[in-house]
């Protein structure tokens, strides 16, 4: 009896070494939070690749995204969508931030604090300070990784509330889904090739170096001297998917340029709106023109936005919207929707 009960003690003892050995290896929500947050404190930058899958139109578009970040305020982020020969760069040095359309040999240099104080679905930092900012955050461990369910702070975009961001155990990122209202999954980046505390050659971030690089890779052939062809300055005329209730397009003119043609369309109602689009010029010197505004993420392009207007171009096309009525969100909203509906 006694040999029976010894053995049952050491039974019981067993079972309970086995539980707590497994209950300190499993990191709580908080533990994870703090792991992160060390990560982005104790790193000194990064490189990652990445495939950003867009479900906001007709059509999935897909977009291979190239990221680096050196501490504290070095970024490039180059986006690139082969189907549709639309290919960009951001940068942040020393100097500002900078969009680059190398198709246009053309730079936009913003006076703006991006990626700051805004979401950003492909930078590690952001998804890291958008868990920390969630106290609500909903905490998922399995056996790949840590999943959390957030909130998203994308100022001029609130039709995009919800993500959720995938870490490995090494809190590396791996995926992230930005959901609308209905848990519709509108876009979603996958990571690959993550490398924390890389090393940068001295010209990473310089302008001049990355827009030559992309053109060689592009095999981008620049204009010489001469007169426009036709085909030049053909483009398809767009029109927006989504606009405000109660506006509606009322008027639309073509107008002769050097360049071909320019199509104004005015929208009255509720709230007025005038979209122009005309084909992009492409300059036969590098240049670097300074934008007022603010650059915004518009998916399949970088915009540049003020309080009034938001200007982009899209597959070799200029577009500006203007309008004393609309608010920053709803101007994001119709740009948006405009890459998306051709006149027939």
């Amino acid at each position: 009896m006694k040999m029976l009960r010894k053995a049952w003690l050491l039974l019981v003892v067993g079972l309970v070494s086995v539980l707590l050995l497994a209950g300190c290896g499993a990191k709580s929500k908080e533990d994870v939070t703090a792991g992160l947050g060390k990560k982005v404190e104790e790193m000194t930058g990064y490189k990652a690749n990445a495939k950003m899958t867009l479900q906001t139109g007709a059509e999935p578009q897909v977009y291979e995204v190239e990221i680096s970040h050196k501490k504290p305020n070095y970024y490039k982020v180059n986006l690139k969508n082969a189907q549709k020969d639309q290919h960009q760069m951001i940068i942040r040095n020393d100097e500002g931030v900078f969009v680059l359309t190398p198709a246009l040999n053309k730079s936009f240099r913003f006076q703006s604090e991006w990626p700051q104080n805004s979401s950003q679905a492909y930078l590690f930092e952001s998804l890291v300070g958008d868990v920390v900012a969630d106290p609500e955050a909903v905490f998922t461990a399995t056996e790949e990784g840590y999943v959390f369910e957030t909130k998203t702070n994308y100022q001029n975009n609130k039709l995009l509330p919800i993500q959720e961001i995938t870490f490995a155990k090494d809190f590396s990122p791996v995926s992230v889904k930005v959901m609308d209202t209905d848990r519709n999954t509108l876009v979603l980046v996958e990571f690959s090739n993550v490398e924390f505390n890389p090393s940068f050659d001295a010209d990473a971030f310089n302008v001049d170096k990355n827009m030559t690089g992309m053109q060689i890779e592009l095999g981008v052939e620049l204009p010489t001297m001469g007169s426009v062809s036709e085909e030049d300055v053909a483009f398809t005329v767009l029109i927006p998917g989504d606009t405000p209730a109660g506006s509606s397009l009322s008027e639309q003119t073509e107008v002769a340029t050097e360049n071909g043609k320019r199509v104004i369309m005015t929208y009255t109602g509720d709230k007025t709106f005038t979209l122009i689009q005309e084909k992009a010029t492409v300059a036969p010197a590098s240049t670097v023109l300074t934008v007022n505004g603010k650059p915004v993420d518009l998916d399949f392009a970088i915009g540049a936005l003020t309080s009034t207007s938001i200007k982009w171009t899209y597959q070799g096309v200029d577009y500006m919207l203007a309008s004393n009525d609309l608010s920053e969100e709803e101007m994001i909203m119709v740009a948006k929707s405009v890459q998306v509906y051709d006149v027939k």
